[in-house]
Formats: structure tokens, C-alpha cells, sequence
């Protein structure tokens, strides 16, 4: 396996078990306990997924996504205390591709950790060669790059993957159902709130006027279609 985590908790004996368990499942990991040196080792590290507590010392965890989103498209699984259906949407509208609350089992976690790499890897291998474009946005999918008018955008695996389902199809609508089955785990529950948070986050990376999507429209009682600058 081999893949690279970063686990930033500031709680040491979680970080611990979870480090030690990880290891365990043949991940390599590096762990830190605030958001400042977490973003130096992440940098130094360049990780495959991190993890991430969401109320750090220094730096938190949402701080810490806004900044990383700049830089990466890397999958991050957040842990978060907080159970309010707010704070889980704040954290994946700031880059989250997961998240986890606590208290959490450790087996859960780990299955978490793989469903995320596992989206993410077969995305780059089943995407050779492959560049979609509507309008000023160009995805080159086997480098997971996005580029909107002429500028790279770092997307987080989510909604990477639901602007590839709506350039893949473009001008066709899609319903609610049949993007969120497109994007998260199969046997997820249906959440249209999590899919809407993310469509509305995604606006905010590509449309000139989130407020007046260009791109992403809304068919209301349906779903979502994407059209080119001069389409309907």
C-alpha cells in the first residue's frame, strides 16, 4: 500500500492509536499536533490523504483547508467534536473531503482513509488522456488539473469529481440522486444537503458570478447541468 498520511490531532494519545493502527494497515504516517507545523509537514511530506482535527492550537483545522486548498488537491479527512450539522458543512466547504466525528472507532477511520484513496486512485488511473472543457474550465483528468481562465484551481476530490459528472455530460441534466451516487460511496446514504453544499462551494471556485451562475444550472425540483458560454 504505502500510502503517505499526515494525522495533524493535538490529542496525543489519539494520535497515537491512530498512528500506531495506520501503521498497522502499511500506511505510512507522519503526525503532528498543531496547524502551523502541520503545514510545514505537509509541505516537506507531500502526503496522498491527510487527516485532520478540526479545532487545533495555533492554526485550525479550517484555516488550515482554506490554506492547503490553494496549494493541493489532496484528500483531507477531517475529525471534528462538534456534531451540528453547521460545522460538518463549514468543514466541507472549506476543502474537507470527509469527515469523522468524535468519539470515532478506529476501524472506522481507517475505512474512511481507504474509501477517500480509493476514489482518489482510480480516478487517475481510469483518466488517461483525457481533457474536458466547457467554456473558459478545462479539466485534465489524469492529472486531476483544473484550469479556469487560464488559472489552476485546486478542487478537493468531491468536487473535483462532481464537475467531471457535469462536463462529462454536458448540457444534460443530472439529477440530485444520480450526481451524489456518482460521487460518494455507494452504499452512503442519500444526503442532498451535502451535495448542494458542495455544488454551491464548486460555483465559488469556477463562476465569474457565483450569484448568477454562468455554468452550473439549476433545474429546480431535478438536479444540475453544466452548459458552455453560449448554450441555454
Amino acid at each position: 500500500m504505502n500510502n503517505k498520511i499526515l494525522l495533524i490531532e493535538d490529542q496525543a494519545p489519539i494520535a497515537e492509536s491512530v498512528a500506531d493502527f495506520l501503521t498497522s494497515e502499511g500506511f505510512k504516517v507522519e503526525t503532528t499536533g498543531d496547524g502551523l507545523s502541520g503545514l510545514s509537514v505537509f509541505r516537506a511530506f507531500s502526503p496522498d490523504l491527510i487527516v485532520l482535527d478540526l479545532m487545533l492550537p495555533k492554526l485550525n483545522g479550517l484555516d488550515f483547508c482554506r490554506i492547503v486548498r490553494k496549494e493541493s488537491n489532496v484528500p483531507i479527512v477531517m475529525l471534528t467534536a462538534k456534531t451540528e450539522e453547521i460545522d460538518r458543512i463549514i468543514g466541507l466547504e472549506f476543502g474537507a473531503d470527509d469527515y469523522v466525528p468524535k468519539p470515532f472507532s478506529i476501524h472506522e477511520l481507517t475505512t474512511r482513509v481507504k474509501a477517500v484513496l480509493c476514489r482518489a486512485g482510480n480516478a487517475r488511473e481510469d483518466d488517461q488522456n483525457v481533457i474536458l472543457e466547457v467554456g473558459d474550465v478545462q479539466l485534465d483528468l489524469a492529472r486531476r488539473r483544473v484550469t479556469i481562465r487560464g488559472e489552476q484551481v485546486y478542487l478537493p476530490l468531491k468536487q473535483f469529481e462532481l464537475l467531471r459528472a457535469l462536463m462529462s455530460n454536458k448540457g444534460r441534466v443530472l439529477s440530485r440522486e444520480e450526481l451524489f451516487k456518482r460521487v460518494w460511496d455507494a452504499d452512503a446514504a442519500y444526503d442532498t444537503g451535502s451535495l448542494d453544499v458542495h455544488i454551491r462551494w464548486l460555483r465559488k471556485k469556477i463562476e465569474p458570478d457565483p450569484s448568477h451562475p454562468t455554468y452550473i444550472r439549476t433545474v429546480r425540483g431535478v438536479g444540475y447541468r453544466i452548459v458552455g458560454d453560449n448554450d441555454d
